[in-house]
């Protein structure tokens, strides 16, 4: 499934966490994050990413039960609305809980490095799943980013790796979508690298999600003249621009904080397609 005339769907990011690098601590509460959520549908979303640990560089991992009490009921109240509810978890048991609360979609930014069981929890029950491309926890992910070879032929060998991974634990090619993993053991350069070349990533046969929305290497891009990035809330128009081009480049899905911006994006470009 994607959006009209092929355009990206939209995932909406539903971060309860306190730590997110771009909005931690602003939903940690149920009712803020269901009530984001809703909004964020409102605005135009397709699929809602439920995430209760956050992947910014140096974050450290919560507690099982945290992730859970975190997510859970967040998930179903969103999946009981009837949206498309994706969990944003590395771990098997949060996984499980999470697809029996309601999620269709497993989005694991390991691609199931971080935990091998996840693979056949996924394949049990037929969810989709997102592999991201991804070397080590964010704790130390960007000691990671030496590349031996041109960054996006060697990303697309090592989530190949993951696809064979999948493949051996059941899971049907058809449910799995890849993420070049944009600001995860990468850096900003590495980004340009991997977006301008992401071709080498469809190449492999599997529709891509990207998120690029408020990362970093935006910041750097949109630096002041002393050198200060932009602050994270202000960095939407350069994120637009890559949507756009995303759009054009036939991505399954984007994933983003802004989903108005972004939908106003996809809006227009559909129109501009409409009209030839």
């Amino acid at each position: 499934m994607t959006g009209k005339h092929g355009l990206p769907l939209v995932m909406g990011v539903v971060n309860v966490t306190p730590d997110s690098f771009s909005d931690g601590g602003r939903y940690l509460d149920a009712e803020s994050a269901i009530a984001h959520g809703r909004a964020l549908l409102a605005d135009g979303a397709d699929i809602l990413d439920v995430g209760g640990e956050s992947t910014r560089p140096g974050a450290t991992r919560p507690l099982v039960r945290e992730e859970l009490d975190r997510v859970v009921p967040v998930i179903e109240a969103l999946a009981g609305d009837g949206a498309r509810v994706s969990v944003d978890t590395m771990r098997a048991e949060v996984a499980r809980a999470a697809v029996a609360a309601g999620a269709t979609i497993v989005n694991d930014v390991s691609g199931g490095l971080a935990d091998p069981a996840i693979l056949d929890v996924v394949a049990a029950s037929g969810a989709t799943y997102v592999a991201m491309h991804w070397r080590a926890h964010s704790d130390r992910m960007q000691t990671f980013t030496t590349y031996d070879g041109p960054v996006a032929r060697v990303v697309a060998a090592e989530l190949r790796e993951r696809v064979a991974a999948l493949r051996a634990a059941g899971v049907p090619d058809g449910h799995v979508v890849l993420d070049p993993g944009i600001g995860f053991a990468k850096t900003g350069d590495q980004n340009w690298e991997l977006l301008a070349h992401l071709d080498v990533i469809q190449e492999l046969g599997f529709p891509v999600l990207v998120g690029a929305s408020r990362k970093r290497f935006l910041g750097t891009l949109l630096a002041d003249p002393r050198g200060e990035p932009r602050p994270v809330d202000e960095r939407e128009v350069a994120h637009a621009a890559i949507i756009a081009r995303l759009a054009l480049d036939g991505v399954w899905g984007v994933r983003v904080h802004d989903v108005r911006a972004t939908r106003d994006v996809l809006t227009t470009i559909d129109r501009w397609e409409t009209a030839r």
